[in-house]
């Protein structure tokens, strides 16, 4: 791992801490940067301290890295508590602290008044205990040592006020751990060192402050506006043409919360993205419908495979509807379509000698009279002898197995014993196709935008060698094969599926190769969960190859990893974990749901959703932070100003909040632009953290009460910049909660501004623009009331 900081910045103590308190026990490289060097090539704003796993992934947040360092060096829980220390010293106090020392170190007068709150709410906590929570050290006292490091150090006066801070904080300086933390960081300066890394990041701020303002001022007029989207959304020459595809969920079941967020939440929030900044986009998904486990589904409940596949569909669609996926197209595989885009894949690849038959040791029950596929057996599982295994996995041991190496199978239609026998299949000659793929994979994954994981699986398929891989089944419910001596047989499920992309778009429109057989003007995003993704970076690109048609291949794969629930995973059997129809009766709004699954969305590692800390982000993130900007700033503005933006006369205080938010802009643009979706969001909680401080640190309230014309200019202003940023939190909202974007907007009277996300924070609505009726954006969400949805899907034995 790599770690990056700039020397004095108090940020990064908080890692070198966690880091010292495990005893060396992780491999961390320490790189020291300058503030101006840009370390990660596609965020133009400096953000650090960054942590680059060794799997090349960055975490951003220094309270993260902290709580990740802490992890892994066995030093950590996931404690509500700790969680919730760690949200407030990053929302509430640090915001006070910059401006405090920001003022310090440029020679301005800071007041000790401002950070009163603050200092006797952590004394309080402190009282009659040792540490902020409970008895143990924990990234809280981390975090809040660090942030107060450069304020406190030197200054035994101002902590002297409050004895159990003054006690506490002295007590961890004392600690070697934080004494080491603070050379390596400092380089042995100490303070000084962070008074020096403040002024230097003053001198940067200041040289970009004047184009900034020039772009509040001026910047309005010169935004483009968001063509109008007509039907059908086709590519258009010269333009950056964006196609967008969520893996197809199968049609056999409820998908849970995992599903959503790997895949079609997660292409949604990028799609949303695209459209707002102004590419031609086309999202494209819909339900995979063929296959043995629709025909298990079938039998399980006694209907016919197509009756399923209607079924789910309409089922699959109303969850995603409820969820607000903006889908530019929602279909199906079950089509003429399907059928004859697969075939004609089929006849070019077997024209060209891509294709292999060999023989392939199946169970065959002869009281059905067929061969039977994975899921349509069951037995003794060969490794640890449960006795309802499945023909392809263990659902006690979970692991992988062959049907025909499990001991007594029966078959799951008639319960008699199947015997084996041989089958004729055919097989796509990966081998054969290796070197062109390679080629292929080269260009796209240096080019275009791969997570990690998906470089990994790929690489590793690729390392080991590809291997024939059969494209045939004998089953009913498919793609029928049209080769004579396989009409019997339908195509496999994978080689099939993917080709679902171009067939739904080919129902969605007739110009459908505009699309998929013109690479060179369209950039193709495939999203899913990583055990998806062998089919789309080998198998699906190598059925393409081989045609020797031009078609579009993947150039950017979004894979996630796993989402769990609580302690385990979702289980649809057992009743654990939320799934796609049960969030309609929770009471909880689609919004929240998708904020919540997006905060802890598993790009780098695997997460888990966890009700506690679902209502802990609900409480403080949206109803605390962001929904009290918005609300706060609007029923001030209405009451005081009759709902009219006031004249705003900005003061350098106005200045820098104007700067700030543009830096916090400009890096979520950038973090979107390379799909980093949920580090993105953090963004938007910033700027409404920055707004909420400017509000809180000006109290406009208090200036309007003094009947001063200058006064009540100064308030104008901030309210103002305050109506402003809830605007532009509106369109940076827009790909994450699209209706809570929409309210805003409709609060703001803004409905119907042109939406386009330019990296330039400008004054959109001038003054004299009057708003809409001010209401609360969020609700508090009981713990009583988390707790009893928490007991209904925990699951029965």
């Amino acid at each position: 791992m790599n770690l990056y900081y700039e020397e004095g910045n108090p940020l990064a103590l908080k890692a070198a801490i966690a880091f010292h308190l495990g005893e060396s026990k992780l491999e961390v490289n320490w790189k020291p940067v300058k503030f101006s060097d840009r370390v990660v090539p596609f965020l133009k704003s400096k953000k650090l301290p960054l942590l680059q796993l060794s799997n090349g992934d960055f975490i951003t947040s220094s309270n993260e890295i902290c709580r990740y360092l802490l992890r892994k060096s066995s030093n950590d829980t996931d404690d509500a508590q700790v969680a919730e220390w760690l949200n407030w010293e990053s929302t509430q106090l640090q915001p006070v602290l910059g401006c405090y020392t920001a003022m310090s170190t440029s020679g301005g007068k800071a007041n000790p008044d401002s950070l009163k709150y603050y200092f006797n709410k952590i004394d309080q906590t402190l009282k009659g205990q040792l540490f902020i929570v409970g008895s143990d050290l924990t990234a809280a006292d981390i975090a809040h040592w660090s942030a107060l490091y450069p304020t406190l150090a030197e200054n035994a006066v101002l902590r002297s006020a409050y004895s159990n801070l003054d006690t506490w904080f002295d007590k961890l300086s004392q600690n070697s751990a934080f004494q080491s933390a603070v050379a390596m960081i400092t380089n042995n300066k100490g303070v000084s060192a962070c008074a020096e890394f403040l002024q230097a990041k003053l001198s940067v701020r200041e040289n970009e402050k004047d184009s900034i303002i020039d772009d509040w001022l001026h910047g309005k007029d010169a935004l483009p506006r968001n063509p109008i989207r007509e039907k059908p959304i086709l590519p258009i020459k010269g333009q950056r043409n964006v196609l967008i595809t969520s893996a197809l969920p199968y049609v056999n079941n409820v998908p849970h919360l995992g599903n959503v967020i790997g895949c079609v939440l997660s292409a949604d929030v990028y799609a949303r993205f695209c459209r707002l900044r102004g590419y031609n986009t086309l999202y494209i998904c819909g339900t995979d419908e063929y296959g043995t486990a629709t025909e298990t589904k079938a039998l399980e409940e006694k209907l016919t495979p197509q009756q399923i596949c209607d079924k789910y569909f309409k089922l699959h669609r109303d969850v995603y509807q409820w969820f607000n996926i903006g889908f530019d197209y929602f279909g199906r595989t079950t089509t003429e379509k399907q059928t004859e885009i697969a075939q004609d894949i089929f006849w070019r690849l077997h024209k060209r000698n891509f294709l292999l038959e060999d023989t392939v040791e199946q169970l065959l029950c002869e009281t059905c009279n067929r061969y039977l596929a994975d899921r349509f057996v069951e037995g003794t599982c060969p490794l640890c002898n449960y006795e309802d295994a499945r023909g392809d996995q263990c659902d006690k041991c979970g692991k992988l197995i062959n049907a025909t190496e499990l001991k007594k199978p029966r078959c799951k239609v008639c319960n008699s014993s199947p015997v084996i026998s041989s089958s004729k299949h055919l097989f796509l000659d990966l081998p054969k196709l290796q070197p062109t793929l390679e080629k292929f994979l080269e260009k796209s994954i240096n080019e275009g935008d791969w997570t990690q994981n998906s470089k990994q699986i790929t690489n590793s398929w690729i390392r080991d060698g590809l291997k024939p891989r059969c494209i045939t089944r004998d089953l009913k419910w498919g793609t029928p094969v049209p080769l004579e001596g396989f009409k019997d047989k339908v195509f496999y499920v994978w080689f099939d599926a993917p080709i679902g992309y171009p067939s739904i778009t080919a129902n969605y429109t007739d110009d459908w190769e505009k699309w998929w057989k013109n690479p060179k003007e369209v950039e193709l995003y495939n999203f899913m969960a990583k055990d998806n993704v062998p089919f789309h970076s080998v198998i699906f690109p190598c059925s393409l190859l081989g045609t020797d048609e031009d078609w579009t291949l993947v150039n950017n794969l979004i894979a996630t990893e796993y989402l769990n629930y609580e302690d385990g995973k979702f289980s649809k059997s057992r009743g654990i974990g939320v799934f796609g129809t049960d969030v309609f009766d929770t009471g909880i709004p689609p919004a929240i749901w998708r904020f919540y699954l997006l905060y802890i969305r598993p790009e780098s590692q695997d997460s888990a959703f966890s009700w506690t800390d679902f209502v802990l982000k609900n409480n403080t993130e949206l109803l605390n932070n962001l929904g009290n900007f918005v609300n706060r700033g609007l029923t001030f503005l209405e009451k005081n100003f009759n709902s009219v933006v006031p004249e705003m006369v900005l003061s350098e205080d106005d200045k820098n909040v104007i700067v700030s938010v543009t830096q916090e802009l400009k890096i979520y643009i950038d973090l979107l632009e390379k799909v980093k979706i949920r580090d993105a969001l953090r963004q938007i909680l910033s700027i409404s953290r920055i707004g909420n401080h400017h509000l809180q640190a000006n109290t406009p309230w208090d200036l309007m009460k003094t009947n001063k014309e200058e006064d009540r200019v100064k308030a104008g202003t901030i309210i103002g910049i305050a109506a402003n940023i809830s605007y532009l939190i509106s369109v940076m909202l827009h790909p994450y909660m699209p209706s809570v974007s929409q309210t805003i907007q409709e609060q703001l009277a803004a409905t119907s501004f042109s939406n386009y996300l330019s990296e330039k924070f400008v004054c959109y609505l001038q003054p004299g623009h009057k708003i809409g009726k001010p209401s609360p954006l969020f609700n508090k969400i009981e713990e009583s009331q988390a707790e009893k949805l928490k007991e209904r899907f925990s699951g029965k034995q």
